[in-house]
């Protein structure tokens, strides 16, 4: 691990924290953690190094949320594992086709689907309030499957910045679920695709596996405690992070866009 002072590894756990409880709620996480951690590491190490070790953490609190939810949570997981294996396909794509273009043409489009999709939330109070009755159709599955998985993942790897709140939507848009529901089936397509690159990275040596190691056990204790408070809050609560989260994903996508 590099040599760094004690009070940045305190602020860095303090952001893993954090990060997990935003996540764990309705996705989004890396918008704090992997920032924080390029600017947290020492100059010279290399960014990739802060990439693989930000998913070493991620899974952890990723896990102990999905955990949680399982457990207190109507959560359909073979389905939920479905659509995180097409996610792990999806996201593999992404990566492979991100080295050989730029994303930057992407991000003014992504910002302009998250403000209608911000409007979207906010003209329909009860989007995600409510699952619908009756059982899911095998249509509604498969399109989740494309969308949340294949698609989503895609991006994941393309992109990345706000995936976790990305399914949050398409999975309470395509499946009917409500938004705790959501977030719970969310985390376990997290756990794959961040298994995925997770693994990626470890073969490439790019983590820092003594630092991630201790990040990870704050990041766990704010995923857990995130999927406690969604659960105890429900949909109303996810609801207002989610639109805290969507705006504050736009207005970073357009720093990096224009300003950075």
């Amino acid at each position: 691990m590099p040599d760094i002072p004690l009070a940045m590894v305190a602020l860095l756990c303090l952001a893993a924290l954090a990060a997990g409880w935003i996540d764990a709620v309705v996705g989004g996480g890396g918008l704090l953690l992997l920032p924080a951690l390029l600017l947290g590491l020492p100059a010279g190490t290399p960014a990739v190094d802060a990439l693989g070790t930000n998913k070493a953490v991620a899974i952890v609190g990723t896990s102990g949320a999905a955990v949680t939810y399982a457990r207190r949570a109507p959560v359909d997981v073979p389905t939920a594992v479905r659509i995180g294996l097409a996610a792990l396909a999806g996201s593999s794509g992404g990566a492979v086709l991100a080295a050989g273009m730029s994303t930057e043409v992407l991000k003014p489009v992504i910002m302009v689907v998250l403000l209608g999709v911000a409007a979207f939330v906010i003209l329909r109070p009860s989007f995600g309030t409510a699952p619908a009755p009756g059982p899911v159709t095998r249509r509604r599955v498969l399109a989740a499957i494309g969308l949340a998985g294949l698609g989503i993942g895609f991006y994941d790897g393309l992109v990345g910045p706000g995936t976790g709140t990305f399914l949050v939507l398409a999975l309470t848009a395509v499946l009917h679920l409500d938004l705790v529901t959501a977030s719970a089936t969310a985390k376990i397509v997290n756990c794959c695709t961040n298994a995925g690159a997770l693994a990626m990275f470890a073969w490439q040596g790019a983590v820092l596996w003594q630092l991630a190691g201790l990040m990870a056990l704050f990041n766990l204790a704010g995923g857990t405690l995130g999927a406690r408070t969604a659960l105890k809050k429900g949909s109303g609560f996810v609801r207002v992070v989610l639109l805290v989260v969507v705006f504050t994903l736009v207005a970073n996508l357009a720093y990096e866009q224009w300003l950075a």
